[in-house]
């Protein structure tokens, strides 16, 4: 499988910072929000209302920092063994010569969403987007993410061939939870990127969990007021 380095893009999307809610972007006359947000919000939307919408700033997490050394690690060996190429190259020669590529970026102006895929297979017969994670369970917020990395490359590329959706262990080559992308999941993450929208155009109220134990792990828990 031929490696695959994307650094161009035919389409440039010009992005504005949100006014007061850090991290979002208005794009098209849009909101357009990171993908990873996915996961923070079925763990905890409160969570991104301190973090976006307060301005709370906290430490990093011992797992969120040795999960960036090891994503890095990987990058760069990947940067030393691949061939740069542009998106709209790779998804074309992959649809006669299989290619993997790292760290795609794809977006959605239609649906509001962005992100980096960690690693994206090109197949002639399926597209499968991996998104690596801690561990070995596959949560509804990190399945999420994942389908939503789904969305976002079905909309950029109106790509025909089988989607597949899949969550890796990290640091191995592990595929723990692996899903063909239908039309069924396509309408479930839409229903669930637009109830985030609600939640940033003020619609809708960020929910808190009611799980004491992610309370106590939670590391805003010192500035909420919902903390049990």
């Amino acid at each position: 499988m031929q490696q695959k380095n994307i650094i161009r893009y035919e389409k440039e999307y010009k992005l504005k910072d949100h006014p007061s809610i850090k991290g979002l972007k208005i794009i098209e006359g849009k909101n357009n929000f990171p993908i990873s947000w996915l996961n923070q919000q079925g763990y905890c939307e409160y969570q991104i209302y301190l973090e976006r919408v307060k301005g709370i700033e906290t430490a990093p997490t011992y797992a969120m920092t040795q999960g960036s050394k090891i994503h890095n690690e990987l990058e760069e060996i990947f940067k030393q063994t691949s061939t740069p190429s542009s998106f709209e190259d790779a998804v074309e020669t992959s649809k006669t010569d299989s290619s993997m590529s790292r760290e795609c970026f794809v977006i959605s102006a239609e649906h509001g969403i962005n992100g980096y895929i960690d690693e994206i297979w090109m197949k002639p017969d399926e597209i499968v987007i991996i998104d690596d994670k801690p561990g070995r369970t596959p949560y509804e917020s990190t399945m999420n993410q994942v389908r939503a990395y789904c969305l976002a490359y079905k909309d950029m590329t109106n790509d025909e061939r089988k989607i597949k959706a899949a969550l890796r262990e990290r640091g191995s080559e592990n595929l723990f939870w692996i899903e063909v992308f239908t039309p069924d999941v396509e309408k479930q993450i839409k229903f669930t990127i637009e109830r985030m929208h609600g939640l940033f155009e003020g619609k809708k109220p960020f929910i808190a969990t009611k799980n004491p134990k992610k309370c106590r792990s939670c590391r805003f828990k010192d500035d909420c007021e919902h903390a049990k």
